[in-house]
C-alpha cells in the first residue's frame, strides 16, 4: 500500500535546510563579505528550526516527535536486529535520535553564532550583551566543534543513504521528495492536506516575524 510518510512542510524544511547548510558552509570558507549572507543563512535556519520543532507537534503523523522518539529500550533492541514493523516507515530509532542530535547541534550552532566574533569584521548581534570570555567560548565552539559535530552528522546521515541504497536496495531519498512510500503492511498516513499546508505556512510566517523581531530588538 502507498502510504503519504512525509508532508509537503517537513520536505521543504528538509530541502531547505539542505541548501541553507550548503549555503553556510561555502560563506563561512569565503568570509569577507561573503559573512553577510552567512548571517542571512543563519538566521534563516533559525527560523526553519523553530517551524520544526512547532511542527512536531503539528504537522503530519510521521513528522510528530512523540512518532519517532523512541525510549533507549526500544533502540537497543533495533540495534540488536528486533525491527518492529512501524520502525521503517517514518524515522528508524536509529535515524530519529541522528535527527534529534542533528536539530539540537543546529541550535546549539545558530545560539553560538549569534555570540561569535571573528575579531575582523563580522559580530553575532548578541555579543554586545555578554562578556568577553563567553564571546570566546562562543566563537571557539562554533567555529571548531559545533562545525565539525554538524559536518560529522551529514556525513553519517548521506552514509546511511547510501547503505540503505547499495545494500537494503530502499531509496530514503524519494520518499523525502515526492512524500509517499510503498509498505507492504497497513500504516497510518501523514495528512497532507491544502488546509495542513496553510496552518504550516502561517506557522512559518510566524516564525520568520519573531525572528525578524527579536534582530530588531537587539540591534
Amino acid at each position: 500500500m502507498i502510504v503519504r510518510v512525509w508532508d509537503a512542510p517537513t520536505r521543504v524544511f528538509h530541502w531547505s535546510l539542505a541548501v541553507c547548510f550548503i549555503g553556510l558552509i561555502v560563506s563561512a570558507q569565503i568570509g569577507g563579505a561573503a559573512m553577510a549572507w552567512h548571517f542571512r543563512l543563519g538566521f534563516t535556519v533559525l527560523t526553519l528550526l523553530l517551524w520544526r520543532l512547532i511542527w512536531g507537534f503539528q504537522g503530519g503523523v510521521w513528522s510528530r516527535f512523540a512518532s519517532f522518539v523512541y525510549s533507549p529500550a526500544h533502540s537497543w533492541q533495533f540495534l540488536r536486529g528486533t525491527i518492529q514493523p512501524h520502525d521503517s516507515v517514518g524515522h528508524n530509532p536509529l535515524g530519529a535520535w541522528s535527527v534529534i542530535a542533528m536539530l539540537g547541534f543546529l541550535l546549539l550552532q545558530v545560539s553560538s553564532g549569534m555570540l561569535s566574533d571573528d575579531e575582523i569584521s563580522a559580530s553575532g548581534p548578541l555579543t554586545r550583551f555578554v562578556s568577553e570570555s563567553i564571546v570566546g567560548y562562543a566563537t571557539f565552539y562554533h567555529r571548531q566543534i559545533g562545525k565539525l559535530m554538524l559536518l560529522f552528522l551529514v556525513v553519517m546521515h548521506l552514509c546511511a543513504i547510501a547503505i540503505y541504497f547499495f545494500k537494503k536496495h530502499e531509496n530514503l531519498v524519494k520518499p523525502m521528495i515526492f512524500g509517499d512510500k510503498t509498505l507492504d503492511f497497513k500504516a497510518p498516513s501523514s495528512s497532507d492536506t491544502s488546509t495542513d499546508r496553510r496552518r504550516a505556512a502561517t506557522i512559518l510566517i510566524a516564525c520568520a516575524a519573531f525572528v525578524a523581531l527579536g534582530l530588531q530588538l537587539v540591534a
